[in-house]
């Protein structure tokens, strides 16, 4: 069993193994991430709960090269530049920070869901969703 604490219990499905929950219409199919109550598309309510792909593709990417502001709570060494962006994960395409080398980085590659460990600004360790290198990936 994992013990850790997840930043927003609703972002998951499963912490391990790791699985984003999103929200599928029964009416038109549509997915969405996080969950919703009630279709973006054809605003029918009763969305159900959708386990997202745990794999996906980096369809756009960039470097934050400023400090987000708060909630963001910077490491204690200071901010550092870091690489975000959209993952295609067939269903749902959604915004997720990329813990991939800056030369590896490219729209296209393959990645996985992966947790990661950030420290709120109360100081408490809670995990999050990031995506990595999908070295697995055929």
């Amino acid at each position: 069993m994992i013990d850790v604490t997840p930043v927003d219990e609703s972002l998951f499905a499963s912490l391990a193994p790791p699985r984003l929950l999103g929200s599928r219409c029964g009416e038109c199919g549509t997915v969405v991430f996080p969950t919703a109550k009630s279709c973006p598309r054809c605003s029918r309510a009763g969305m159900a709960l959708h386990p997202l792909a745990d794999r996906g593709t980096v369809w756009s990417w960039t470097v934050q090269a400023f400090c987000p502001k708060p909630p963001y709570v910077p490491p204690l060494g200071g901010f550092v530049p870091f690489s975000v962006g959209y993952v295609d994960l067939g269903d749902v395409i959604i915004e997720a920070h990329l813990l991939v080398d800056g030369p590896q980085l490219e729209i296209g590659l393959p990645v996985r869901l992966a947790l990661e460990t950030v420290v709120t600004a109360d100081g408490y360790e809670v995990v999050t969703y990031a995506f990595t290198p999908d070295g697995d990936a055929s």
